[in-house]
């Protein structure tokens, strides 16, 4: 069975974004983006919910192929290699309202599901192929899944910053069990790795 995992990157104080729902206050650096090479490549298919998807579409596709520019940690090789990975991996968006156009970068590569069809399109899909269904970001639909016990992973990168109030990572309670702490090179971020506990 293919495993679900949740990877995101929080506050130490266990937050997803400041107040004004902006992630940049958190410490995006280079092991931030090694882990994120690591995660899309250990997985062939990526569940995303619409905002998500949308941010991530218009940043991500021109990556890649974008000219060399020595120094810029944007165009680094890992950050190519994610774009390279959601470039030909299958996305599935979930949203009762996304059109995608034909001459999106991604529109033959993506899936749109009804909000209500989710939990039975990944009751399913665990069961089809062996690599990971990832879920970067995402917050408000994987809190539901969570609360639907579909969710079989968090990984929280945890930034050194604590902001003292902003948007929740967890929003719902989850009995969790901590299977792997990482540090980084040259990084003050930390990962935790969670299995959750199936009730």
């Amino acid at each position: 069975m293919r495993t679900v995992v949740v990877s995101n990157i929080v506050s130490l104080d266990g937050f997803y974004a400041g107040t004004d729902g902006n992630p940049l206050v958190l410490n995006m650096d280079e092991a931030f983006d090694e882990y994120n090479r690591e995660r899309i490549e250990a997985a062939d298919t990526v569940l995303l919910g619409r905002n998500s998807f949308e941010g991530f579409s218009a940043y991500w596709p021109s990556v890649a192929t974008a000219p060399a520019n020595p120094g810029n940690r944007a165009l680094s090789e890992d950050n190519r290699r994610i774009s390279r990975a959601y470039n030909s991996l299958p996305k599935v968006v979930v949203s009762d309202s996304l059109a995608i156009s034909p001459a999106h970068p991604w529109s033959e590569s993506t899936t749109v599901i009804p909000r209500a069809e989710t939990a039975q399109w990944l009751r399913a899909a665990r069961h089809e192929g062996d690599r990971d269904i990832l879920i970067f970001a995402s917050r408000i639909m994987w809190n539901g899944l969570l609360t639907q016990g579909l969710i079989d992973e968090l990984h929280f990168m945890v930034s050194p910053t604590a902001i003292i109030e902003g948007i929740p990572a967890p929003a719902v309670p989850a009995a969790l069990e901590l299977v792997e702490s990482r540090q980084f090179h040259d990084s003050s971020n930390v990962l935790l790795r969670y299995a959750t506990k199936k009730q």
